[in-house]
């Protein structure tokens, strides 16, 4: 279900939301939802940032990688015992709080970070076949 509000704001706010409905082709209702529902996630995930790329926008570190990143090399890790957490941030060079930051984030939100991890898998697939295609063209 959803619900209306309605909220005023200062001319220069305005004409930034404006800036960034155009920018993103998006209406400036959508851009409003997006980043007050972004804004929130930070509120309850210190340390989490929204970036945007090709792909679209997806929950970051401040100053480090995207979460999906992060939750794909534990995924990845060959282990659960209790040094993994070590392990992971030896590998990634973060520290522990930022993995614990990734983690909480993801508890939060699996399904958009494994969406993530998805499609970035989905399209190194594409990327390799592709190659592989190129090489075979070339007789290698």
């Amino acid at each position: 279900m959803s619900r209306h509000l309605s909220v005023r704001v200062g001319e220069d706010l305005f004409e930034q939301l404006e800036a960034q409905s155009r920018r993103s082709g998006q209406s400036r209702s959508a851009v409003a939802k997006q980043l007050l529902e972004e804004g929130l996630r930070m509120e309850q995930h210190p340390g989490i940032v929204f970036r945007s790329g090709p792909g679209g926008r997806r929950a970051g570190l401040i100053g480090g990688p995207d979460v999906w990143e992060v939750v794909g090399a534990i995924r990845g890790s060959d282990g659960g015992d209790a040094d993994s957490l070590e392990r992971i941030c030896e590998r990634t060079g973060l520290a522990a709080d930022q993995v614990g930051t990734a983690l909480r984030y993801y508890a939060d939100y699996t399904d958009e970070v494994v969406d993530w991890i998805r499609r970035v898998e989905e399209e190194a697939e594409r990327a390799e076949a592709r190659w592989r295609r190129e090489q075979a063209l070339l007789g290698r």
